[in-house]
């Protein structure tokens, strides 16, 4: 089994928001299955790291789960800022279940073996978050991963982290989420949330003070999930 990741898939296949319209997405959900079929086999894990689809509500979102649940392999989401579907963990889980979309499964305060590194993660927030409502927000982020990445630590397996908002972007940190990655010793982390080649080149990729770091926004990657860790033949 391997282990993929890619982000801000951005379905739109019951609302009318295509992203078509934008440079580099025409044709985008063609493209995004044929070349998720070519890499990725039913006994795959893709951990898709926010922006699923653009529905406001789950049932508004189910033509987006079913897209994704035809496509090959286990899927793992954790939660993007545009994710305005996302509801509480019992009732998401309720509805994939209720709709037969037995191969995803949601990240939310908790973590999910897959070949042998633990899935962790949440959404994160804003490097710069001063505004109160922004250090709120952050401060429930750091909560979360903290006990993602605990609940990754009791699997037994290396922690690999999935975020949606980058913990570093242009040379700035979001400290209180890097002082979490430092402090469990996390040696990879995958994030997606920035578009375009231009903005692309401002995150970083590869080491960053001892942490693996990888941009894997659907346009930023072909279209294309990454491959975390390799398949054991």
């Amino acid at each position: 089994m391997s282990v993929f990741a890619i982000a801000d898939l951005h379905l739109s296949l019951g609302e009318n928001k295509p992203m078509d319209v934008f440079k580099g997405w025409e044709n985008y959900v063609a493209r995004l299955k044929k070349n998720w079929m070519a890499v990725v086999r039913d006994t795959d894990t893709v951990v898709i790291a926010g922006d699923v689809s653009w529905a406001m509500k789950l049932d508004g979102a189910e033509k987006d789960f079913g897209f994704i649940n035809s496509l090959p392999g286990r899927k793992l989401i954790v939660k993007g800022n545009h994710d305005y579907w996302w509801s509480t963990k019992k009732k998401i889980e309720t509805f994939l279940s209720s709709r037969g979309f037995s191969s995803i499964s949601i990240i939310h305060n908790s973590a999910a073996a897959a070949e042998n590194i633990a899935v962790c993660g949440t959404r994160g927030w804003l490097y710069s978050s001063e505004a109160p409502e922004d250090v709120k927000v952050l401060e429930r982020e750091v909560g979360r991963l903290r006990a993602s990445i605990n609940a990754a630590e009791a699997l037994g397996l290396e922690p690999v982290v999935f975020m949606h908002y980058p913990p570093v972007y242009d040379g700035a940190e979001c400290r209180e989420i890097m002082d979490v990655l430092f402090g469990h010793g996390i040696k990879r982390c995958y994030f997606g949330h920035i578009h375009g080649r231009a903005a692309a080149k401002r995150a970083p990729d590869g080491d960053y003070r001892g942490i693996e770091m990888h941009l894997v926004s659907c346009d930023t990657v072909d279209f294309t999930p990454v491959l975390v860790r390799q398949r054991q033949e």
